[in-house]
């Protein structure tokens, strides 16, 4: 039996009296690659922040790793990427060798192994903020990689992102996950993820589809909601080896 890595039982949050999401179920085994995808406003950031408890929810339950969120500390299997680095300090005195290992043992091995995967060997002695934004992504990731997580979760990672730089992180995530490393993204490319994921969760506020792309791409019901041109958009990249008819 698959292992879960990620348990949702009839999750709602709500902001301000008014839901956000709705009674939201689903699990993630391991070695999993699901996408989450959905309009803006749909909860998907809501629902990732819930997830890492982040957000408390207004009722439902979170199991991480088989253990109940509120009493999981287990963090350092979990790499994290969030929706905006915007945060990130332009002027923080800090190399990208320095970022990546930012509240880890130093592993010079390790470190450069990380910045190899990410193709940033060469910026390692540069500072953050003399960096363009996608390769200020790539050094974000590389930090969510250096503890060699089992789970990683990226929220929109690849906004702003050029489309060259945007291809390299997705066959990236691709790699990793065939590595053996459970990925959750979270993405408004509905017609690009297909192409990445086996799996697919469909979010506006509840779940409208959770299930295989196999399943979602033969779907009548599916074909009924989006539209048969909006649903073959999702569809048509799906060609991941061995996980299509």
């Amino acid at each position: 039996m698959s292992e879960e890595i990620i348990r949702v039982d009839n999750l709602t949050f709500s902001y301000n009296g008014i839901e956000v999401i709705s009674d939201i179920s689903f699990a993630v085994q391991k070695g999993e690659y699901l996408g989450i995808a959905g309009s803006n406003g749909s909860g998907k950031s809501t629902l990732i922040r819930n997830i890492l408890g982040i957000l408390q929810p207004l009722k439902g339950s979170i199991n991480i790793f088989g253990q109940p969120l509120t009493s999981f500390d287990q963090w350092h299997k979990i790499g994290y990427l969030p929706q905006r680095i915007s945060a990130l300090n332009q002027h923080f005195p800090s190399t990208v060798a320095e970022i990546v290992q930012l509240g880890m043992t130093k592993n010079r091995k390790n470190l450069k192994n990380t910045l190899d995967l990410m193709g940033i060997s060469h910026l390692s002695g540069s500072l953050i903020g003399e960096l363009s934004y996608g390769q200020q992504q790539r050094v974000m990731l590389a930090r969510a990689l250096i503890r060699k997580p089992e789970l990683l979760i990226f929220d929109e990672p690849t906004t702003a992102l050029d489309p060259e730089t945007r291809d390299v992180f997705y066959t990236l995530t691709d790699e990793i996950n065939r590595q053996g490393t459970t990925v959750v993204l979270v993405t408004h490319d509905t017609g690009i993820i297909g192409k990445y994921a086996r799996n697919l969760l469909y979010l506006d506020k509840k779940i409208i589809f959770y299930g295989t792309f196999k399943d979602f791409c033969s779907s009548p019901d599916m074909t009924g909601f989006f539209g048969s041109d909006s649903q073959h958009m999702i569809c048509h990249q799906h060609n991941r080896t061995g996980d299509h008819a």
